[in-house]
């Protein structure tokens, strides 16, 4: 199960990103964390912002409310997410939904 986690009005997001894939998309959980596939490179925040860009579209947000929080230069990452419940999150995740 993923861990999520709310504070005040922010939700954060362990992830963990493998990128020069294929395609960008969500694979789904592994070992406790969301898995995402990205196109883009490591290189210049690239693969951060397909991220951010992602998981916007997915949820329905603003790129704006979707940042790294921590682990910027690491495959696994937290991502901040602003303005929306845990609930909608959790609804439009496809996490265990396969």
């Amino acid at each position: 199960m993923i861990q999520i986690s709310r504070q005040g009005n922010d939700v954060f997001l362990p992830v963990k990103v493998v990128p020069k894939s294929s395609r960008d998309r969500i694979a789904g959980e592994l070992d406790g964390v969301l898995k995402i596939t990205v196109a883009a490179a490591p290189e210049r925040g690239a693969a951060n912002g397909a991220v951010c860009k992602l998981l916007a579209k997915t949820l329905g947000l603003r790129t704006s409310q979707v940042t790294v929080e921590s682990g910027h230069a690491s495959p696994r990452k937290t991502i901040r997410i602003s303005g929306v419940s845990l609930e909608d999150i959790l609804e439009k995740l496809p996490i265990g939904k396969t």
